[in-house]
């Protein structure tokens, strides 16, 4: 089975407990446990930046270069405080590094040490109990070449469910191996935590305009016709990976309203979508659809790039 081996997790230093790295251990640990001949690493990465000492003249950069080393190695110790209160047999490293753009950061680390996940913490908000994005999540979902797992407060029960978001209703080849990607990488992971499978798939309603411009357009024809077409779809492509229809959902309306149901409807622990890496306009639509669905989920989410997706930032 072809799963993570090379871990980084992003540690939150605003909070002591890192539910990132305990999430990605717990991983870890269950990939160990199904294949006993894998080493299985985790860097706990953490960049940081003081404005204040690069914007004071009086040093010299000596000096500076000194300033920044202490930073860096006080929370070098903090860091290695927290691993080292840890008792697992998954080997963890840690990483500090000077840098002004976290994401970047993170990126960069992804691509010179070839790490096959990114786990990171998401912000709770107590005032409104909502999840905050932080600029650096979006920018690291859209940018990062690694799959990434954000993870909420949800917990990962036994027997629990996984929810895969697809496009089955397009023919174009970047989603049809994207769809594939997610569906096999939900059934590995569902066997490592021993959860079930679903499947979801959202379709549009009818255009307004068409309705209004053509009065003899059958809007209900033509939506029983694309309920037909992708739920034939869904069928062909749940038959395929052994999933019963019963654990498939296909719903008239916009993902991120649809993604949403299901996942409470199922009280998913976990839901697998993809980031479809196009640049331009139809990259900042897709963009957002991940975003809105990521937004109005209240548990973990593991965002897939297609096949061959490479970074803007790789050098």
């Amino acid at each position: 089975m072809d799963m993570y081996q090379n871990i980084l997790v992003v540690i939150d230093p605003t909070t002591d407990e890192q539910k990132a790295l305990n999430r990605a251990i717990d991983l870890a640990t269950r990939i160990n446990i199904s294949a006993p001949d894998k080493q299985i690493n985790i860097t706990a990465f953490f960049s940081i930046f003081d404005f204040s000492y690069e914007m004071t003249t009086i040093l010299s950069s000596g000096e500076r270069d000194t300033m920044r080393q202490m930073v860096i190695n006080e929370k070098q110790q903090w860091l290695d405080g927290i691993i080292s209160a840890i008792n697992s047999q998954i080997k963890i490293t840690s990483k500090v590094v000077w840098h002004n753009r976290p994401f970047e950061a993170i990126i960069n680390q992804v691509i010179d040490h070839k790490h096959d996940l990114v786990v990171k913490g998401t912000h709770q908000h107590d005032k409104f109990k909502s999840v905050v994005f932080t600029p650096t999540d979006w920018h690291i979902l859209r940018k990062c070449p690694s799959p990434v797992l954000l993870v909420k407060e949800h917990e990962w029960p036994l027997q629990g469910n996984i929810l895969a978001a697809l496009n089955v209703g397009s023919d174009e080849a970047e989603h049809l191996s994207l769809n594939n990607t997610i569906t096999k990488q939900a059934k590995n992971i569902a066997q490592l935590i021993t959860a079930n499978v679903h499947l979801v798939n959202s379709y549009p309603g009818t255009p307004v305009n068409i309705a209004i411009e053509i009065p003899e357009f059958d809007a209900s024809e033509y939506n029983n016709a694309m309920q037909a077409h992708h739920k034939e779809a869904m069928n062909n492509h749940a038959n395929s990976f052994d999933i019963p229809l019963s654990k498939t959902y296909v719903e008239e309306g916009l993902p991120e309203t649809v993604i949403e149901q299901a996942a409470l409807n199922i009280d998913a622990e976990l839901v697998i979508l993809g980031t479809v890496g196009r640049t331009g306009i139809s990259a900042a639509l897709i963009g957002n659809t991940a975003e809105h669905v990521i937004d109005q989920l209240n548990c973990d989410v593991l965002a897939l790039k297609p096949d061959g997706y490479i970074s803007p930032m790789a050098h």
